[in-house]
């Protein structure tokens, strides 16, 4: 189970004393944890996937703060998140490339028969479950919008 391999990780982190990863790991076993509770209490336990909803939930988070910080010109908190960013990338599913993307949103458009940007809750509805946690989906999004509207 994903859950156990990280706690495995924070342990081989915290002998080889490396502070980042250390850092990165407990910061994602405690929001784990904190999803757990969410969902059910002390009884629940989060399956691969609630774990990798988790994982790009935060790897989400580092994005943007970088976008933002990067605009503030606080380029050390830039490398930070960008160290963090590497650490919880190496425990998601390869991503896709964007071409890949677009040939996807191309099938589901002519499957779904969308033509219009106001059917883009068809075409996501579609497209997110062929999709999730090998794609951004912020990138999805723009991409679905651009082809809806072209």
């Amino acid at each position: 189970m994903l859950k156990q391999k990280l706690r495995e990780e924070l342990k081989q982190s915290m002998l080889a004393k490396s502070e980042l990863k250390t850092s990165v790991l407990r910061m994602l076993l405690s929001s784990l944890n904190y999803y757990e509770i969410q969902k059910g209490g002390a009884g629940y336990e989060a399956t691969d996937e609630d774990v990798l909803s988790t994982i790009q939930k935060e790897a989400k988070q580092r994005r943007d703060s970088i976008e933002e910080f990067t605009k503030a010109a606080r380029m050390e908190l830039v490398e930070k998140e960008k160290k963090e960013l590497e650490i919880l990338q190496t425990y998601l599913p390869e991503q896709m490339s964007e071409e890949k993307i677009r040939e996807i949103v191309k099938q589901i458009i002519t499957e779904t028969g969308a033509k219009t940007i106001a059917e883009i809750g068809k075409v996501m509805g579609a497209l997110m479950p062929k999709i999730k946690g090998k794609a951004d989906g912020g990138l999805v999004n723009k991409i679905v919008r651009e082809s809806l509207t072209s």
